[in-house]
């Protein structure tokens, strides 16, 4: 720095000798800008002091005491974040949209309990309900439209503002000496700028900067002047003479005027370029301008924030950091101390940035106390960013030096020790509680504070002792987050102290996937392994060596209220039921009997027998509601699951039992009465459960079904309230609880399709011409049009016309109702409705409810829209053939090889592989791979022969599948792809595989939410599903599936290599290529190992030996979690379990003997010895 001090060769580079004194402490020349004209006051305008925003704008008065002008009333420095004010307005009206649209929902739901209850009590609510409703919707509308508005304001291009002082911010370059006029309004065309010389330009600006005794305003144009030329022109920057361009920037620099000073540093940061710049930059002495910057007071607030956006932008240029002096970095540190001021949360993010890219630089600062105190005090609300940043120095042995104790970690456990109490300290826990819950979803934070006999986590469940209800409960509710529970639907309710017995309507119903018929189970399925599942069973391990259970055990019985009794219930039962799952059973079964309360039970004549009884009851209760709640739990099939549960799944559904067919003449009679269809003709007196009861039950009667239609007019006025031209289904708006009169209308036209009288009566019935008839006014063949026509894009949208597609489409499941459409020309109306190119909700609407089972018109039309639509239609025309696909393969009935509905899918499915738009062939790959979990259905893709060459890496997922079969290996061997992608895999792809899989691990374990979706409107009912944290296909996996891909593998020679890296490589921890390859093999080695037919290269190569040694010993914290999920892999096979035990590793599997995939160490503190390395040498470290 001193070298930088030295006077310069020429006179331009010297600073000037200082005149006076400013009161900032700043030397001001006789050149200096900020003289002239300082009687003239400006109204200000803005946001308090401090505040750091993008914008230029001064919030205090000069040094003068005498106002300044109001920055923020024009663009001049809001040109640049001009899109980002549009982006964060869009934002704030897409979050009112989903809280409307949550809003709505409730409403909805809220509306079809109402239903169900009395008319006459409910009448009331629902009006009131219906209210909410509609104002919902008319919400949801207008903020539409808003956003629209909004994004297209946003492409048009910004008009400018006018104002007294516009003239200073919108003024094009100057052009020459003789526009220097203050007053003259300089407007350029745009091919005038377009054919600008910016070199002429730039000379004229910093000519005019020469300028001396001129109004700060004057400058603070040249200067946003000068940034509209670094952005038209971004390549100037790296042709500037800095002889000149510096001496100029340093006189504004050091004016007396905040805004000429900030102005000046706005300049500076676009004119960065590389790191020479840089050094250019600090030799105009910028450091201590910076330091002089931020120690003023906070209402120069203008200045500081352009003074740190300057020191920022040193991070966006390669190597950058290492331009940024000790002592910027130690005053951006004395800033984040102060808790009050404005800049305090940038500043500290800052220094976790600079402490990622160059940590001894910030060691020699001291900030690292700073960050320190920062992560633990609970004030700063962006804690995620500040927490990676230590986790990322943790990883690495030769970044752990960093660290002067090792502990900086342990703060944010202090505040549940701390006896303070009210709103302040309950906020501090919760923000400290999100900081925990981060380090407890690495491996570098769970191996931290799991060291010294895991004393981090046994402090934190200390804490559960400790008599406060607030810690209690937020400590609570950070174990349920950490252990990745969730809670079950009646939660809420059993928290309110409801009973359990009272969920039994909830828990008999049966599970969401039986609906709609049994479920294919694929082969796929058992075999997906799931690293986030793993994790958490070593987190759960770690909290129940550190003690969880006694800890929950004491809050059970010393509960400060019944919510936090239940809560501490309700996390012990499911405590007990992940350990069943997740944990071997040497753990799982000690834990199950709960020891310390059966004790404390069993001492009879001492009254906390009795707490402890009840606790074991409500323990039990709440087990056997889990088990009713979630039968299908493969945590049920382990071997030392309890046999008593098995009489909760056996017990019958009593509420709401079908009635069947066959009933006698005066309860159909009875029925019918019961319904209000016979007394009145207004349908919201018709009692729709019965209706749907006898729909369902009765109807399918032939005897039944002809005295509801001849005798009683029962049928005819159900299906008359369908009829298009009574205005009555139609008018009904789109509302969730309405949906049951769709559900109503196609059960009506199913029954009736059951029977040869209800299909002559359907035949005949008005309801289907009527239909045909407004379907003609779309059909631009027909010659008919209409002036109110009933599909149009509003009545689709805000009533239930649009279940007329859903009732054509139940027409569709049947032949019979097929030949009805036919007759009155209504598949014709379908085929030229496809054609339409301004009426997608139509196409989507008839596509998504025809049914494709049998073989005619409906399978043409839909192929026809996945060939000739827009890119949109066929995208969704290709998603809705995923239910159809993932069927097993089975003979269709007209006795046809390959006619079959999943066949017909899947040829479709190849077929859109060739489609122009990439967005299609992705959704059509993704959906064959789905069914190809399914080996007949991969044998059959595989007949299809499908050319994936011109789809690169979005068709390798489905050529890996191939591999699992012979016919697949052979046709794949057949194109030469397999040398092929084996060389590749070998030589570079095992390492992107890794940033795969943790990137995915990554994912899975943030708990990023989701945006809660649409549910109305939609027509596709398959969402965009992520499988993260499961372990993605791996070449070597899919070829060891087969005997033709182990004698290849064993030829090559791949896995040896493998192995040799692992052995020779694995306890490498400096360099970061070595231990990517190290992982890389680690995970080649363990998906081969997890397959059986890989189980011979485990034995003959005894690697299982150095991947343990990797686990337990590795310096490096990630790739001993590596080590540890292919371990968990290696144990999928039975000889992967046993050489595991060998070396003192035990897997969980059922009772059935099949492994789960999760494994743990039996000398569980061996998995966290890692040794801190020396501590960084603080004097070695050259302070500048």
């Amino acid at each position: 720095m001193s070298g930088q001090a030295e006077t310069q060769a020429t006179d331009h580079s010297t600073l000037y000798v200082p005149s006076r004194i400013g009161k900032d402490g700043r030397s001001l020349s006789a050149a200096s800008i900020s003289g002239g004209l300082r009687g003239q006051s400006y109204a200000t305008t803005g946001p308090p002091p401090g505040s750091f925003s993008s914008e230029l704008r001064s919030a205090g008065a000069s040094r003068s005491e005498t106002p300044r002008p109001d920055f923020s009333a024009h663009t001049s420095f809001k040109e640049e974040d001009e899109r980002t004010a549009s982006e964060q307005r869009q934002a704030e009206l897409r979050d009112q949209i989903d809280k409307e649209t949550k809003i709505k929902i409730g409403s909805e739901n809220l509306l079809e309990a109402l239903n169900a209850k009395n008319a006459k009590q409910a009448k009331d609510q629902k009006l009131r309900v219906e209210a909410e409703l509609n104002s919902s919707n008319r919400k949801i509308e207008q903020l539409k439209l808003g956003l629209e508005a909004e994004i297209q304001r946003a492409k048009e291009p910004p008009n400018p503002p006018g104002g007294r002082l516009s003239y200073l911010f919108q003024k094009a370059p100057v052009r020459s000496g003789s526009r220097l006029a203050l007053n003259e309004d300089v407007d350029e065309d745009v091919d005038e700028e377009e054919d600008e010389s910016p070199t002429f330009v730039l000379a004229e600006i910093l000519q005019a900067l020469e300028a001396e005794g001129m109004r700060p305003d004057y400058y603070v144009e040249r200067a946003n002047s000068l940034v509209d030329l670094f952005k038209r022109h971004p390549t100037l920057k790296y042709d500037l003479a800095w002889s000149i361009f510096g001496l100029r920037m340093q006189t504004m620099l050091l004016s007396d005027s905040r805004e000429v000073v900030a102005a000046g540093y706005r300049v500076m940061r676009y004119a960065i370029a590389d790191r020479r710049s840089l050094q250019t930059i600090r030799a105009l002495h910028t450091d201590y301008l910076v330091i002089v910057s931020l120690v003023k007071e906070s209402k120069a607030s203008i200045e500081r924030e352009q003074a740190l956006k300057f020191v920022r932008a040193f991070l966006d240029i390669k190597d950058g950091v290492k331009e940024i002096s000790c002592a910027v970095i130690r005053i951006i540190a004395a800033v984040a101390e102060h808790p009050d001021d404005r800049l305090r949360s940038i500043c500290i993010l800052t220094l976790a940035e600079i402490l990622v890219r160059d940590p001894a630089l910030v060691v020699a600062a001291s900030g690292i106390g700073t960050l320190t105190e920062a992560l633990g005090e609970g004030h700063y609300h962006a804690s995620e960013s500040l927490t990676g940043a230590f986790l990322f120095l943790l990883d690495l042995p030769d970044r752990r030096k960093y660290l002067k104790s090792g502990h900086e970690l342990e703060l944010p456990f202090a505040a549940f020790t701390d006896s303070s109490a009210g709103h302040a300290h309950e906020d501090k826990l919760k923000v400290n509680a999100k900081v925990i819950a981060m380090l407890l979803r690495s491996w570098p934070g769970l191996m931290t504070l799991s060291m010294n006999n895991f004393m981090a986590i046994r402090s934190l469940l200390a804490s559960l002792y400790i008599p406060t209800p607030h810690v209690r409960h937020v400590l609570l509710e950070l174990l349920i987050d950490i252990l990745r529970i969730k809670s079950p639907s009646w939660s809420t309710s059993f928290l309110a102290g409801r009973r359990l017995t009272t969920y039994g309507r909830v828990t008999n119903l049966r599970p969401e996937g039986s609906r709609d018929g049994p479920t294919v189970e694929t082969e796929d399925e058992s075999e997906k392994r799931n690293l986030v599942d793993h994790f958490t069973s070593v987190t759960l391990a770690v909290f129940l060596h550190a003690g969880l259970l006694p800890a929950l055990m004491h809050a059970e019985e010393d509960a400060l209220n019944l919510t936090l009794k239940r809560k501490t219930t309700l996390l012990l039962g499911e405590v007990l039921t992940m350990a069943n799952q997740l944990l071997p059973s040497s753990w799982s079964a000690e834990l199950q009997v709960l020891p310390e309360l059966l004790r404390s039970a069993a001492r009879f004549g001492v009254e906390d027998r009795f707490i402890a009884s009840s606790t074991i009851y409500q323990v039990d209760s709440v087990n056997r509601t889990l088990y009713r709640f979630n039968p299908n739990n493969p945590g049920h099939k382990k071997s030392n699951s309890t046999n008593d549960t098995d009489s909760s799944q056996r017990q019958p559904e009593q509420s709401k039992t079908p009635i069947g067919p066959q009933v006698d003449e005066g309860q159909f009679r009875t029925m019918m009465l019961d319904t209000q269809v016979l007394n009145t003709v207004n349908f919201t007196k018709w009692r729709w459960d019965i209706i749907q009861q006898i729909i369902d039950g009765p109807l399918l009667n032939s005897k039944r079904l002809d005295e509801a239609m001849r005798v009683t007019k029962f049928v005819h006025r159900v299906l008359g309230f369908f009829r298009p031209f009574k205005y009555r289904f139609c008018e009904v708006k789109n509302t969730k609880p309405n949906q049951r009169y769709v559900r109503a209308g196609c059960a009506l036209i199913l029954s009736l399709l059951q029977n040869s009288e209800g299909v002559r009566y359907l035949a005949e019935s008005k309801l289907i011409r009527q239909l045909a008839e407004c379907l003609s006014h779309f059909d631009r063949m027909s010659g008919l049009t209409s002036e109110m026509p009933l599909f149009t894009p509003h009545r689709m949208n805000e009533t239930l016309t649009g279940g007329y597609f859903a009732i054509l489409g139940a027409m569709s499941k049947d032949a019979r109702g097929l030949q009805i459409l036919e007759r009155w020309k209504v598949i014709n109306m379908f085929y030229h409705i496809i054609e339409l190119r301004d009426r997608p909700d139509l196409i989507k609407a008839l596509i998504c409810n025809m049914d494709y089972t049998l073989d005619g018109h409906p399978r043409i039309i839909i192929s026809k829209a996945m060939t000739s639509c827009t890119k949109d239609i066929r995208i969704f025309s290709t998603r809705l053939l995923r239910k159809y696909a993932t069927k097993s393969l089975q003979p269709s009935e007209s006795g046809v090889p390959g006619s079959g509905i999943a066949e017909w899918a899947i040829r479709l499915l190849v077929t859109q592989l060739y489609d122009p738009e990439i967005e299609v062939c992705e959704v059509a790959i993704k959906t064959l791979e789905e069914a190809c979990n399914q080996r007949h259905s991969l044998e059959y893709v595989v007949k299809c022969r499908p050319m994936l060459d011109h789809l690169g890496e979005i068709g390798a997922p489905l050529l890996l599948r191939f591999l699992s079969t012979s016919v697949g290996y052979h046709y794949l061997d057949g194109l030469d792809y397999i040398n092929k992608e084996m060389d590749d895999w070998f030589l570079g792809r095992n390492d992107t595989y890794v940033a795969l899989v943790e990137a995915s691990l990554a994912r899975a374990l943030a708990e990023v939410p989701d945006k809660p979706q649409q549910p109305q409107n939609t027509y596709d009912d398959v969402p965009e599903h992520h499988d993260y944290g499961i372990v993605p296909p791996h070449f070597y996996r899919e070829l060891t599936r087969t005997s033709e891909g182990c004698k290849l593998l064993e030829s090559k020679g791949h896995f040896n290599e493998f192995v040799s890296t692992i052995r020779d490589c694995g306890q490498e921890d400096e360099d970061a290529e070595t231990i990517l390859k190290v992982k890389g093999c680690l995970w080649a080695v363990g998906n081969v190992g997890s397959m059986e037919l890989g189980a011979p290269f485990l034995e003959q190569s005894d690697v299982v030996k150095w991947i343990v040694a990797i686990a337990e010993k590795s310096e490096v914290m990630t790739l001993r979690g590596t080590a540890f999920f292919v371990l968990g892999l290696i144990s999928r096979s039975l000889h992967g379990q046993e050489i595991l035990l060998e070396y003192g590793w035990d897997g969980t599997h059922n009772s059935m003997g099949y492994s789960l995939g999760y494994c743990l160490p039996l000398d569980f503190p061996k998995l966290f010895s890692v040794l801190l390395t020396q501590k960084f040498p603080y004097k070695q470290v050259l302070i500048v």
